[in-house]
């Protein structure tokens, strides 16, 4: 089992809790249903950066590399707010959710921030949006309480 270096070593979630490991793929599986898959990855890489997830912050930046994503695109993730002619106005208000959302013990979703979302994003798409920000906060939640270490992808074997 691969853990942080200076760490104990930590439990294997996906053998120790196979059938919750299994949902949350579910989870996410459901989540990512009809969305861009650019704009999935975006929201991940966001989430994954806010939360301090090296695992799965390596993860995702590979995948949209192998998807098509741009370098340029990809360093700015991090100061998305001041990079906005990065992304258009429908990666930007899925952004600003992924921050409220990630971040939710700090100020709640401010209004504003859902109603731009809703404005981008049709009720179903939405719901997918806010779906998705669950899951990967979840996983970041995971790899890091089980301290997986960067550059690691067990979805590969």
């Amino acid at each position: 089992m691969a853990s942080t270096p200076g760490t104990a070593a930590r439990i294997d979630f996906a053998r120790t809790a196979p059938k919750v490991f299994r949902a949350v793929i579910g989870l996410d599986a459901a989540a990512r249903e009809g969305l861009d898959p650019a704009l999935v990855e975006l929201i991940q890489i966001r989430a994954s950066h806010l939360n301090g997830c090296a695992y799965c912050l390596h993860m995702h930046t590979n995948d949209a590399r192998k998807a098509g994503e741009s370098e340029d695109r990809l360093h700015m993730v991090a100061v998305w707010r001041e990079a906005r002619n990065f992304f258009t106005a429908k990666e930007q208000a899925a952004l600003a959710l992924t921050d409220a959302v990630t971040r939710v013990a700090d100020a709640g979703v401010p209004d504003s921030v859902y109603a731009e979302a809703a404005v981008q994003f049709e009720g179903g798409e939405l719901a997918q949006v806010i779906a998705l920000i669950l899951a990967i906060n979840t996983w970041n939640r995971i790899a890091l309480a089980t301290a997986k270490v960067a550059g690691t992808d067990e979805r590969h074997g």
